[in-house]
Protein backbone atom coordinates (compact mmCIF):
# COMPACT_ATOMS: atom_id res chain seq x y z
CA UNK A 1 0.00 0.00 0.00
CA UNK A 2 1.28 3.89 -1.01
CA UNK A 3 2.01 6.20 1.32
CA UNK A 4 -0.76 8.41 -0.02
CA UNK A 5 -3.36 5.38 0.20
CA UNK A 6 -2.34 5.18 3.95
CA UNK A 7 -2.66 8.63 4.10
CA UNK A 8 -6.47 8.66 2.34
CA UNK A 9 -7.18 5.68 4.86
CA UNK A 10 -6.56 7.23 8.22
CA UNK A 11 -8.60 10.14 6.94
CA UNK A 12 -11.80 8.23 5.49
CA UNK A 13 -11.45 5.53 8.38
CA UNK A 14 -11.23 7.98 11.05
CA UNK A 15 -7.65 6.90 12.38
CA UNK A 16 -6.70 10.40 11.95
CA UNK A 17 -9.76 11.70 13.78
CA UNK A 18 -9.45 15.43 11.40
CA UNK A 19 -12.50 14.45 9.84
CA UNK A 20 -14.71 13.28 12.68
CA UNK A 21 -13.49 16.43 15.03
CA UNK A 22 -14.19 19.11 12.65
CA UNK A 23 -17.37 17.73 11.90
CA UNK A 24 -18.52 17.99 15.86
CA UNK A 25 -16.97 21.20 16.25
CA UNK A 26 -18.89 23.04 13.50
CA UNK A 27 -22.08 21.24 13.59
CA UNK A 28 -22.42 23.04 16.44
CA UNK A 29 -22.15 26.56 14.74
CA UNK A 30 -25.58 27.19 13.31
CA UNK A 31 -25.81 28.79 9.56
CA UNK A 32 -26.19 27.55 6.22
CA UNK A 33 -24.72 26.39 4.06
CA UNK A 34 -22.04 24.56 4.76
CA UNK A 35 -18.78 22.88 4.11
CA UNK A 36 -19.01 19.69 2.30
CA UNK A 37 -16.86 18.25 4.19
CA UNK A 38 -16.12 20.05 7.41
CA UNK A 39 -19.69 21.20 8.10
CA UNK A 40 -18.24 24.82 8.81
CA UNK A 41 -21.07 27.55 7.80
CA UNK A 42 -20.70 28.92 4.73
CA UNK A 43 -23.82 31.74 5.43
CA UNK A 44 -25.79 32.96 8.36
CA UNK A 45 -25.34 35.28 11.11
CA UNK A 46 -21.92 33.23 12.14
CA UNK A 47 -19.97 33.70 9.02
CA UNK A 48 -18.39 36.54 9.46
CA UNK A 49 -17.11 35.01 12.75
CA UNK A 50 -16.29 31.68 11.24
CA UNK A 51 -14.11 34.17 8.71
CA UNK A 52 -12.51 35.74 10.93
CA UNK A 53 -12.18 33.46 14.04
CA UNK A 54 -11.79 29.93 12.40
CA UNK A 55 -10.19 31.46 9.11
CA UNK A 56 -11.64 29.96 6.68
CA UNK A 57 -14.50 31.16 3.93
CA UNK A 58 -16.62 29.56 0.84
CA UNK A 59 -14.14 28.82 -1.72
CA UNK A 60 -13.77 30.86 -5.15
CA UNK A 61 -13.09 27.48 -7.02
CA UNK A 62 -15.93 25.33 -5.58
CA UNK A 63 -18.85 27.19 -4.15
CA UNK A 64 -19.95 23.03 -1.82
CA UNK A 65 -15.95 23.57 0.45
CA UNK A 66 -14.19 26.35 2.54
CA UNK A 67 -11.43 27.17 1.30
CA UNK A 68 -9.03 25.26 3.52
CA UNK A 69 -11.07 21.78 2.76
CA UNK A 70 -10.83 22.59 -1.70
CA UNK A 71 -7.21 23.40 -1.25
CA UNK A 72 -6.76 20.28 0.82
CA UNK A 73 -8.69 18.30 -1.97
CA UNK A 74 -6.79 20.36 -4.59
CA UNK A 75 -3.81 19.40 -3.13
CA UNK A 76 -4.10 16.03 -2.09
CA UNK A 77 -5.47 13.61 -4.94
CA UNK A 78 -5.90 10.24 -4.24
CA UNK A 79 -8.26 8.07 -2.39
CA UNK A 80 -8.04 4.28 -0.67
CA UNK A 81 -10.81 1.51 -1.00
CA UNK A 82 -12.66 1.29 2.16
CA UNK A 83 -16.50 0.07 3.19
CA UNK A 84 -18.99 2.64 3.22
CA UNK A 85 -22.31 2.64 2.96
CA UNK A 86 -24.18 4.88 0.47
CA UNK A 87 -27.67 6.48 0.63
CA UNK A 88 -29.49 7.45 -2.93
CA UNK A 89 -32.52 9.17 -3.34
CA UNK A 90 -34.43 10.90 -6.32
CA UNK A 91 -38.09 12.38 -6.88
CA UNK A 92 -40.48 10.21 -8.67
CA UNK A 93 -41.60 11.14 -11.84
CA UNK A 94 -39.95 14.41 -11.49
CA UNK A 95 -40.41 15.49 -15.28
CA UNK A 96 -43.88 15.26 -15.19
CA UNK A 97 -43.93 17.68 -12.07
CA UNK A 98 -41.95 20.02 -14.45
CA UNK A 99 -44.19 19.46 -16.86
CA UNK A 100 -47.34 20.86 -14.96
CA UNK A 101 -45.28 23.87 -12.92
CA UNK A 102 -43.91 26.84 -13.99
CA UNK A 103 -39.67 26.92 -13.79
CA UNK A 104 -39.90 29.13 -10.97
CA UNK A 105 -42.08 26.86 -9.03
CA UNK A 106 -40.83 23.85 -9.93
CA UNK A 107 -37.30 25.24 -8.82
CA UNK A 108 -38.94 26.11 -5.24
CA UNK A 109 -40.17 23.12 -5.07
CA UNK A 110 -36.60 21.04 -5.55
CA UNK A 111 -34.91 23.50 -3.33
CA UNK A 112 -37.45 22.55 -0.72
CA UNK A 113 -36.63 18.98 -1.47
CA UNK A 114 -32.68 19.36 -1.32
CA UNK A 115 -33.45 21.61 1.84
CA UNK A 116 -34.68 18.86 3.69
CA UNK A 117 -32.27 16.08 2.71
CA UNK A 118 -29.28 17.70 3.22
CA UNK A 119 -30.75 18.48 7.12
CA UNK A 120 -31.48 14.87 7.12
CA UNK A 121 -28.26 13.54 5.86
CA UNK A 122 -26.26 16.08 8.14
CA UNK A 123 -27.80 15.35 11.67
CA UNK A 124 -27.33 11.92 10.97
CA UNK A 125 -23.48 12.30 9.90
CA UNK A 126 -23.61 11.52 6.52
CA UNK A 127 -21.84 13.62 4.08
CA UNK A 128 -23.78 15.33 1.02
CA UNK A 129 -22.21 14.12 -2.19
CA UNK A 130 -24.29 15.49 -4.80
CA UNK A 131 -27.43 17.54 -4.45
CA UNK A 132 -27.84 17.57 -8.10
CA UNK A 133 -31.19 17.36 -10.80
CA UNK A 134 -33.71 15.21 -8.63
CA UNK A 135 -31.48 13.40 -6.58
CA UNK A 136 -29.26 13.63 -3.22
CA UNK A 137 -26.60 11.67 -3.04
CA UNK A 138 -25.02 11.05 0.54
CA UNK A 139 -22.00 8.93 1.73
CA UNK A 140 -21.77 7.60 5.35
CA UNK A 141 -17.94 6.84 5.72
CA UNK A 142 -16.57 5.25 8.91
CA UNK A 143 -15.06 8.40 9.74
CA UNK A 144 -18.24 9.24 11.54
CA UNK A 145 -18.61 5.98 13.36
CA UNK A 146 -18.31 2.10 12.97
CA UNK A 147 -22.28 1.85 12.83
CA UNK A 148 -22.41 4.16 9.26
CA UNK A 149 -24.83 1.21 7.70
CA UNK A 150 -26.89 1.76 10.22
CA UNK A 151 -27.13 5.69 9.87
CA UNK A 152 -27.47 5.55 5.98
CA UNK A 153 -30.74 3.17 6.37
CA UNK A 154 -32.43 5.46 9.26
CA UNK A 155 -31.25 8.49 7.36
CA UNK A 156 -33.05 6.87 4.44
CA UNK A 157 -36.42 6.45 5.92
CA UNK A 158 -35.88 9.92 7.87
CA UNK A 159 -35.54 10.78 4.36
CA UNK A 160 -38.93 9.46 2.68
CA UNK A 161 -40.54 10.71 6.01
CA UNK A 162 -39.14 14.30 5.40
CA UNK A 163 -40.38 15.14 2.13
CA UNK A 164 -44.00 12.94 1.87
CA UNK A 165 -45.85 15.78 2.22
CA UNK A 166 -44.03 17.85 -0.44
CA UNK A 167 -42.75 15.21 -3.69
CA UNK A 168 -42.73 11.29 -4.04
CA UNK A 169 -39.19 9.78 -3.42
CA UNK A 170 -37.63 6.28 -3.71
CA UNK A 171 -34.38 5.51 -1.92
CA UNK A 172 -31.31 2.96 -2.14
CA UNK A 173 -29.14 1.79 0.60
CA UNK A 174 -26.14 -0.27 -0.03
CA UNK A 175 -22.89 -0.86 2.34
CA UNK A 176 -19.58 -1.62 0.07
CA UNK A 177 -16.27 -1.14 -0.65
CA UNK A 178 -15.72 2.02 -2.92
CA UNK A 179 -12.67 3.71 -3.57
CA UNK A 180 -12.96 6.67 -1.65
CA UNK A 181 -10.77 10.36 -1.93
CA UNK A 182 -10.00 13.27 -3.86
CA UNK A 183 -11.12 12.47 -7.31
CA UNK A 184 -10.24 15.20 -10.18
CA UNK A 185 -7.16 16.11 -12.91
CA UNK A 186 -5.24 19.06 -13.88
CA UNK A 187 -8.65 20.07 -15.86
CA UNK A 188 -11.12 19.74 -13.45
CA UNK A 189 -12.32 20.72 -9.98
CA UNK A 190 -11.14 17.85 -7.67
CA UNK A 191 -13.93 16.36 -5.31
CA UNK A 192 -14.77 14.56 -2.27
CA UNK A 193 -16.16 11.62 -3.72
CA UNK A 194 -16.64 7.69 -4.43
CA UNK A 195 -16.41 5.78 -6.78
CA UNK A 196 -17.27 1.83 -7.95
CA UNK A 197 -19.25 -0.88 -8.36
CA UNK A 198 -20.81 -0.27 -5.12
CA UNK A 199 -21.48 3.19 -5.97
CA UNK A 200 -23.21 2.06 -9.37
CA UNK A 201 -25.59 -0.69 -7.26
CA UNK A 202 -26.80 2.01 -5.20
CA UNK A 203 -27.57 4.57 -7.49
CA UNK A 204 -29.43 1.57 -9.25
CA UNK A 205 -31.60 0.60 -6.54
CA UNK A 206 -32.62 4.20 -5.94
CA UNK A 207 -33.91 3.92 -9.90
CA UNK A 208 -35.69 0.85 -9.21
CA UNK A 209 -37.49 1.82 -5.89
CA UNK A 210 -40.97 3.10 -5.87
CA UNK A 211 -42.28 6.44 -3.94
CA UNK A 212 -42.28 5.82 -0.66
CA UNK A 213 -40.16 2.75 -0.54
CA UNK A 214 -36.10 2.32 0.85
CA UNK A 215 -34.53 -0.88 -1.41
CA UNK A 216 -32.22 -2.13 0.97
CA UNK A 217 -29.13 -4.74 -0.10
CA UNK A 218 -28.60 -7.39 2.51
CA UNK A 219 -25.14 -6.67 2.40
CA UNK A 220 -26.26 -2.95 4.27
CA UNK A 221 -29.66 -4.56 6.22
CA UNK A 222 -26.79 -6.99 8.01
CA UNK A 223 -24.43 -4.34 8.66
CA UNK A 224 -26.98 -2.01 9.99
CA UNK A 225 -28.23 -3.82 12.59
CA UNK A 226 -31.67 -1.92 13.33
CA UNK A 227 -34.53 -3.35 14.48
CA UNK A 228 -36.67 -2.61 11.83
CA UNK A 229 -38.42 -5.35 12.12
CA UNK A 230 -39.97 -7.58 9.49
CA UNK A 231 -38.98 -6.38 5.76
CA UNK A 232 -40.40 -7.91 2.78
CA UNK A 233 -37.57 -9.24 0.69
CA UNK A 234 -37.29 -8.73 -3.36
CA UNK A 235 -35.22 -10.10 -5.99
CA UNK A 236 -34.13 -7.26 -8.35
CA UNK A 237 -32.24 -7.76 -11.97
CA UNK A 238 -29.64 -5.43 -12.32
CA UNK A 239 -28.09 -3.87 -15.78
CA UNK A 240 -24.73 -5.72 -15.99
CA UNK A 241 -25.34 -8.15 -13.54
CA UNK A 242 -25.97 -12.24 -14.09
CA UNK A 243 -27.49 -12.99 -10.79
CA UNK A 244 -30.91 -11.62 -9.46
CA UNK A 245 -30.01 -9.22 -6.08
CA UNK A 246 -31.89 -9.62 -3.12
CA UNK A 247 -32.92 -6.66 -1.14
CA UNK A 248 -34.94 -5.91 2.05
CA UNK A 249 -37.71 -2.98 1.40
CA UNK A 250 -38.58 -0.76 3.71
CA UNK A 251 -41.82 1.61 3.11
CA UNK A 252 -41.57 4.83 5.32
Amino acid sequence: MSDNEQFWRAIVTGEAGVMRRERRRHRRIPGAPRCKTCLVPLGGAAAPMVRLVLKRRRSAKNPNYCDVCETFVRTHPGGAEVEISMLFADVRGSTTLAEQMRPAEFSRLMNRFFDSANRVVIDSDGLVDKLVGDEVVALYVPAVGPDHARKAVEAAADLLRATADLVPVGAGVHTGIAYVGAVGSDSTVADFTALGDSVNVTARLASLADAGEVLITEAAHTASGSDLGALDRRELSLRGREAPLAVRVLRA
